[in-house]
């Protein structure tokens, strides 16, 4: 039998981490744990998001192959959700492929996310 793992936080490279830190607090409503110049943690008592300082780290292009992750969040109201992260410093790239069923959105340091409606009930 193999070893199970409990998957306990996903780890972010960024440039600013506190920054990146509050902007993800805000959108997906955690809590800042820890928060420091080179590196900052959120989390809701379940789930948790590290940020560290990659000063070296270049955004990937997208659309394109130098993508490596990015994370799906769902809102109540994807029109007003895109508007508040705008607000908040998000980008919304010219390549969208949901074809209006999700968006896709970059952070203030570029990393891609998607805004998916609410589940059909």
């Amino acid at each position: 039998m193999t070893t199970k793992a409990q998957f306990i936080a996903v780890s972010i490279d960024c440039a600013e981490p506190r920054r990146l830190a509050e902007f993800y607090a805000t959108v997906l409503g955690y809590e800042v744990q820890y928060a420091e110049d080179t590196y900052a943690g959120i989390g809701d008592g379940t789930m948790s998001i590290y940020f560290q300082q990659n000063l070296d780290r270049k955004p990937s292009t997208w659309p394109g192959p130098d993508k490596q992750f990015h994370l799906d969040v769902r809102v109540p109201d994807l029109d007003r959700a895109v508007q508040d992260y705008l607000e908040l410093g998000a980008t919304k790239p010219d390549f969208q492929p949901g074809e209006g069923n999700w968006v896709v959105l970059a952070d203030p340091e570029g990393h891609l996310f998607c805004l998916c409606p609410p589940a059909a009930e």
